[in-house]
């Protein structure tokens, strides 16, 4: 399936620093949300945040694969939208960790409202751009 939202992201850190943000709670709620996030296959848990006139604050989601320290996915349920959400990371030949962001089954309703996968890939590179904050404070 073709990733509805694709990102690539870069940092300095190690691998294991990276993997650290991707999934643990308390480090995921500095750069996403609020969450009970833990890394098994199976858990359900919430990322959660102010609620707007539009949306309830709420993702809910279910961890679907955990293979330590290269892989990451879940699903992403909120506003009756249900994707996917995949993490990707490789260690460069120079130490440099390669995080690839996937997020992939939006319907064909919400693609084809304008502006909606802008919005989330504009999203998900500010979430980005705050996970690397994070990792430059660890």
């Amino acid at each position: 399936m073709k990733s509805d939202v694709s990102l690539d992201y870069q940092f300095t850190s190690s691998i294991e620093q990276v993997w650290n943000a991707l999934t643990d709670s308390d480090t995921l709620a500095k750069w996403i949300w609020d969450n009970d996030f833990k890394p098994v296959v199976g858990h359900k848990f919430q990322f959660r945040t102010e609620p707007n006139e539009w949306w309830d604050g709420i993702v809910d989601s279910e961890v679907l694969e955990v293979d330590e320290p290269h892989k990451l996915s879940y699903t992403w349920l909120s506003a009756g939208e249900s994707t996917t959400v995949t993490w990707t990371l490789k260690e460069g030949s120079d130490g440099t960790v390669h995080l690839h962001f996937d997020q992939t089954g939006f319907s064909e309703a919400t693609k084809a409202q304008p502006g909606a996968i802008e919005g989330a890939t504009f999203a998900w590179t500010q979430m980005g751009e705050q996970l690397e904050k994070v990792l430059a404070e660890l």
